[in-house]
């Protein structure tokens, strides 16, 4: 009998994270004669250590279907690594257990560059401990920060959502400025891409409409030079708009601001460099302003996707699945540009290695000359990737987002104890 897939999620969820779980298990299904039972695992890696395995032959097909148009992780996502094989070996002796206990022979890792680790970590299982694995990547992330891809399922939704709400606020400011507020400031995620807060100037309709002026995590932040730019661009339109890297780094290449500090880097929340930016330009020009930060907004906000990240999503989970039926393993499905007008993409794949624990930020040439603003190069980049509308269905005048039941397997496996990972 084939061995059954498991799927997991990991990392900061999407508006189509759950596009991408859908086309993982649909897929699955669709090949009986290569895989058993589709199961996916609560809270990421972490559901697997602690062997709660959702039997997803419990839920509703009308539920698992919907997950293509439901934001937020259906199944729960972790921020946990793996730590090395050799002096962490029982966490590799454990996901070995639970794996052979609901005879996993398939390993689904939806997640981001760290996330890729951890699956390549789970695909080196079987020269490690000896049982047989295929564990394969499936791409997201709205930072946009994955190597290899023409773009990361769930940039696209969080890029226009981000380009929306900054041409409507844009206009706010316009119609008070003459009397009111001078400045609106808009802080967006981006640990070390500025690709969100480059996405905030599709917004413009024509050069320079709505004033703005970017501040990229690539670009060393220069306050001298910023107050000049902003009081330039007050004088001349009357208002500025803006938008800010969470990520935005100081000269010395330190964060600006950190919200909540960690030993790993990687999970730091950034934050808080909208209030400490607000404080030093009323403190500087006296200028009235509004800032605000979109946080968790930005990546689930799932009802003004775009159509072709939904599709983009759905694809390289199905793709995941296509390819192990084909012999691959160890990759991650990658999104190829063949052509930008009209937009044409197909789905590859690359080795984990390429891809794990590898962050990619914006192109230099992406940002135009004086550091506060994107080239036509990249606006003509990004503009497909906002394209087209995907609603989810509505009730009662709100968007319908069924929930899964996550009923969980019977465990086979001993107790293990969280000081054991």
């Amino acid at each position: 009998m084939p061995k059954n897939a498991l799927y997991a999620q990991s990392g900061g969820v999407t508006a189509v994270i759950n596009a991408s779980a859908w086309g993982v298990i649909e897929a699955v299904r669709a090949h009986p004669a290569h895989f058993g039972t589709c199961f996916a695992a609560r809270d990421g890696i972490l559901g697997v250590l602690n062997e709660e395995i959702i039997d997803l032959d419990q839920e509703d097909p009308f539920t698992l279907a919907a997950l293509r148009h439901t934001p937020g992780g259906a199944f729960g996502s972790c921020r946990f690594d793996l730590g090395d094989p050799d002096r962490d070996r029982r966490q590799y002796e454990r996901l070995v257990e639970v794996f052979q206990a609901h005879d996993i022979g398939t390993f689904f890792y939806n997640g981001g560059g760290g996330s890729m680790d951890t699956a390549l970590k789970v695909a080196r299982i079987g020269d490690l401990m000896g049982y047989p694995i295929t564990a394969v990547g499936v791409p997201k992330t709205i930072d946009n920060d994955l190597d290899c891809t023409d773009t990361s399922p769930g940039f696209g939704s969080a890029a226009k959502f981000i380009a929306t709400v900054v041409r409507e606020a844009s206009l706010d400011v316009e119609s008070m400025h003459t009397s009111s507020t001078k400045v609106f400031i808009l802080e967006v995620m981006g640990r070390h891409a500025g690709w969100l807060a480059a996405a905030a100037a599709l917004a413009q309709e024509y050069d320079g409409q709505p004033p703005m002026l970017i501040l990229f995590a690539e670009v060393p932040f220069d306050e001298a030079d910023f107050l000049t730019n902003l009081q330039r661009t007050i004088e001349r339109h009357g208002y500025c708009v803006v938008v800010v890297s969470e990520g935005l780094k100081k000269k010395d290449g330190s964060l600006y601001a950190v919200a909540q500090s960690h030993d790993v880097y990687a999970y730091t929340q950034l934050g808080g460099a909208v209030p400490r930016l607000a404080e030093m330009i009323k403190k500087e020009t006296g200028h009235k302003l509004h800032w605000s930060v979109v946080d968790y907004i930005q990546r689930a906000a799932r009802h003004l996707a775009s159509k072709v990240d939904v599709e983009q999503a759905y694809a390289v989970g199905k793709a995941a699945v296509e390819g192990v039926v084909a012999g691959h393993h160890s990759f991650m499905p990658v999104i190829r540009r063949e052509a930008s007008v009209p937009y044409r993409w197909v789905i590859d794949r690359v080795p984990l290695e390429r891809v794990a624990n590898v962050e990619r930020g914006m192109p230099l040439e992406f940002i135009s000359p004086d550091g506060y603003g994107i080239t036509q190069a990249c606006r003509d980049h990004l503009r497909p990737l906002i394209e087209g509308e995907d609603y989810p269905p509505f009730l009662n005048g709100l968007p319908c987002y069924p929930r899964i039941r996550g009923v969980l397997r019977p465990k086979r496996c001993p107790e293990f104890r969280a000081d054991e990972a």
